[in-house]
C-alpha cells in the first residue's frame, strides 16, 4: 500500500513539473514576442532670427505730472529724429501710453512723508522690425542720447524666428530617424533588427543660444540671441525582430 502511494506521489509530482515547464515556456515565448527597445533620438538646427523687438523708455522727472509730461513731449521729436537717422522707419515705431508715479520726500532718518517731492514719467517706445542686426546695434547705441540730456532706459532686445512651427515638425521627424539609427546600432551586436514603431513620445523643444548646453523639462525659448539652436527630442519604442 505504501509502495502504491509512493508511486502515485511520484506521478503527481511529474505531472506538476510538466505543467510548470509548459507554462514557463509559454511565458518566455510570450515575453520574447513582445520584446521592445526604447531609444531617445535627437536633432537640431541653427537658425537666424528674422524679426526683432526693442523697447525703451524716455524718462523725465519734474515737480509735477504736467511738467514731466511736457518735458517728455519735447524730447520725443529728438528721439524720433535719432531713430530715423539710424534707418528705423516710422511704421516700425510704436508709442505706448505714458505712465508714472509720485516721489515723496523722506525724513532725515529715511522715513517716507506725505509731501510730494517730484513726479517720474516714462514714455514707452517700441520698435518692431525685420532688421535684427540694426536692433542689436541700437540696443547699445541708444544710451548716446543721454549726452543730449535725454534719460533713456533700454530693455534687452528680443529676437524671434517666424518659421519655428514648420521647423519643429521637420526636427521631430529627424529625431525619430535618429532614434531608429541608434536602435539599429544597439541591436546589431545581438543579431536582432529594428521592427515597427510601437509608440512615440515627443520631448519638449529647446530653443537656446548656439553655444548653450542648457535644457529644461518645460522647454527653453530663448529670445536674447540672434542666432539660435533649435533642438528636438523623440522617445521611441520599437519592436525587436
Amino acid at each position: 500500500m505504501f509502495e502504491k502511494l509512493e508511486k502515485l506521489q511520484i506521478v503527481t509530482l511529474a505531472i506538476i513539473l510538466a505543467v510548470g515547464i509548459v507554462a514557463a515556456a509559454k511565458v518566455i515565448t510570450g515575453t520574447f514576442s513582445k520584446d521592445t527597445i526604447t531609444v531617445t533620438g535627437s536633432a537640431y538646427q541653427i537658425v537666424k532670427s528674422d524679426s526683432a523687438r526693442l523697447e525703451f523708455n524716455i524718462t523725465t522727472k519734474q515737480k509735477d505730472r504736467v511738467s514731466a509730461y511736457n518735458q517728455a513731449q519735447k524730447q520725443l521729436p529728438v528721439v524720433m529724429k535719432y531713430l530715423e537717422e539710424k534707418g528705423i522707419a516710422k511704421e516700425n515705431i510704436e508709442l505706448n501710453s505714458s505712465n508714472g508715479y509720485y516721489n515723496y520726500k523722506r525724513t532725515a532718518n529715511g522715513n517716507i512723508t506725505n509731501e510730494i517731492e517730484n513726479y517720474t514719467l516714462s514714455q514707452p517706445v517700441i520698435i518692431n522690425t525685420k532688421d535684427v542686426d540694426k536692433v542689436k546695434e541700437l540696443s547699445i547705441d541708444l544710451d548716446s542720447l543721454i549726452s543730449q540730456g535725454i534719460e533713456i532706459n533700454v530693455m534687452p532686445p528680443m529676437y524671434f524666428y517666424s518659421e519655428i512651427s514648420g521647423l519643429k515638425v521637420k526636427l521631430l521627424e529627424d529625431a525619430t530617424i535618429d532614434a531608429k539609427e541608434r536602435a539599429a546600432a544597439m541591436l546589431k551586436a545581438t543579431h536582432n533588427k529594428v521592427g515597427k514603431i510601437q509608440s512615440v513620445r515627443m520631448g519638449v523643444f529647446q530653443i537656446t543660444p548656439v553655444d548653450s548646453t542648457n535644457v529644461s523639462d518645460y522647454g527653453i525659448n530663448d529670445t536674447t540671441t540672434v542666432d539660435k539652436k533649435v533642438t528636438s527630442v523623440a522617445n521611441v519604442v520599437f519592436r525587436v525582430k
